[in-house]
């Protein structure tokens, strides 16, 4: 892919589609192209994260669970995964397998820090949108709780 057809699919992710263009052209060159063969593991569930991954091509499967209790999310194009870990340290916490040949954009913690320190009115608008997210997900959780403690009491 080219630099150009990296910039449009870093536009089309929520995530990054807000931070402006000079800051996604940032990322697009100081990304890393993987490519895996159909059942390469990307990343095993416990490893440190210290990135993101976009997928280009194919798709990943996301294991989590033992084998016996497997769950499996699959993650097609344009699809990030380790978004936290893009600002945060933390564990993996699933293993990455390709379902098929598949080529993944990868973005380092170091590479997304440096551009937000560069593009700070990119750096505002990502925290903005994760500061919406959690105030979603919180009022999502306390719906969940008071579900759940209606039934309790019947």
């Amino acid at each position: 892919m080219s630099l150009e057809d990296d910039i449009a699919l870093l536009e089309q992710v929520p995530t990054f589609a807000a931070l402006g263009r000079p800051a996604l052209q940032v990322l697009a060159i100081g990304a890393e192209t993987r490519e895996l063969p159909a059942g390469a593991v990307l990343f095993h569930a416990g490893e440190l994260a210290d990135g993101g991954y976009l997928v280009q091509e194919g798709a990943l499967a996301l294991e989590t669970g033992t084998f016996s209790q497997a769950e499996e999310v699959v993650v097609g194009p344009g699809g990030l995964v380790g978004e936290l870990a893009l600002i945060a340290d933390m564990v993996c916490p699933a293993t990455a397998i390709a379902k098929e040949p598949t080529v993944v954009m990868r973005i380092s913690r170091s590479v997304f820090r440096k551009m937000l320190e560069g593009y700070p009115a990119a750096a505002e608008q990502l925290r903005a949108m994760m500061g919406q997210r959690l105030q979603d997900w919180t009022r999502e959780l306390t719906a969940v709780r008071r579900k759940l403690e209606a039934s309790e009491k019947k």
